[in-house]
């Protein structure tokens, strides 16, 4: 017997598993992203008025309060395009997309794929830790070439 499961995640967690999210998703891919080095970041905000911006909120996400995660952002950067995940005072998951020489279309729609990639590296964490718990085990996992992730189980 077979049952297949589409996970469409709620991000509902604290600051620390967001930036592993994030983290996470820049390793295991090839979009090219990496940390912002401050230098970079320093730059940018120094050349703001030739700089396109979009803010983009993740669709069912929230942060979960902390006075640790106050204020806590992280940037990644790729060919002069910046991304700033950060918790809107909703406490809403925002992604902040600026660049030079991009349209604000242009910066959405890296801003979305990028999402995407950390959505479902957040899914595929908590979707594995979960079956972890229930003594649950990987028997195959394949990545397709549009990046879904197939994975295997069995129950013991």
């Amino acid at each position: 017997m077979s049952t297949v499961l589409i996970v469409a995640p709620i991000i509902m967690t604290n600051w620390p598993l967001i930036a592993a999210a994030v983290t996470g998703a820049l390793c295991s891919s090839t979009i090219g992203f990496a940390e912002a080095s401050q230098a970079a970041i320093k730059k940018l905000n120094s050349e703001n008025q030739h700089c396109q911006e979009e803010e983009i909120s993740f669709e069912s996400s929230e942060i979960l309060a902390s006075a640790a995660n106050l204020g806590e952002s992280l940037t990644v950067e790729k060919d002069g395009v910046f991304a700033t995940f950060h918790r809107s005072t909703r406490g809403e998951l925002r992604l902040a997309m600026r660049g030079i020489g991009k349209t604000k279309q242009e910066l959405r729609q890296i801003g979305q794929d990028l999402i995407g990639r950390v959505t479902q590296q957040y899914a595929y964490h908590r979707l594995v830790t979960e079956m972890k718990n229930r003594n649950m085990s990987i028997v195959e996992e394949t990545v397709e070439a549009d990046e879904t992730v197939k994975i295997r189980v069995r129950n013991w």
